[in-house]
């Protein structure tokens, strides 16, 4: 196992990680670095079944988690925190994708796109803010993208999504 980073002061930076919206890109990248530096990396998902190998790879608890539901976010943080503690550092990278021009988007399809890349972060960052407070500690990343501040083409629910993420 690596060393884990130390901060200026010397201190022993963060030992556990929640990232919620795990999957193949930025977050699998993610794991896979924490994991070296020695940090026990929680994966929570939608379909817990992609997550096999990255979990086995980074030694990872994997978890089933829609983070559009209040409930099931509770429960992915319950497990960390029956594991490990409170996590040190949460990421929330999920996002939706409603692909098609505006004109033909399904509304049902636009809603669940900012369901879950913008409404869904905040009950992420609210069930972590209220847990770090309690313990005096932690870091809250919020992952975007450059389709919040320059849509694409048949991309506007997910732009509008990680717009309002920011």
């Amino acid at each position: 196992m690596a060393q884990r980073p130390v901060a200026a002061d010397g201190a022993t930076l963060s030992e556990s990680a929640l990232i919620v919206g795990a999957g193949s890109g930025l977050s699998a990248s993610l794991a896979r670095l924490l994991s070296r530096q020695g940090m026990r990396v929680a994966l929570a998902a939608r379909d817990v079944a992609k997550l096999g190998a990255l979990a086995q790879e980074t030694a990872a608890l994997a978890l089933r988690c829609d983070a559009a539901d209040a409930a099931q976010v509770d429960a992915a943080f319950a497990a960390v925190e029956k594991k490990w503690g409170v996590p040190d550092l949460v990421v929330y990278n999920a996002s939706y994708r409603a692909r098609g021009p505006i004109t033909g988007v399904e509304a049902k399809e636009v809603e669940r796109t900012l369901a879950i890349s913008a409404f869904a972060g905040f009950l992420v960052g609210q069930a972590a803010a209220r847990r770090m407070l309690g313990r005096g500690s932690g870091a809250i990343f919020f992952t975007g993208a450059s389709a919040s501040v320059k849509g694409y083409a048949n991309s506007a629910p997910f732009a509008m999504g990680k717009f309002a993420l920011r």
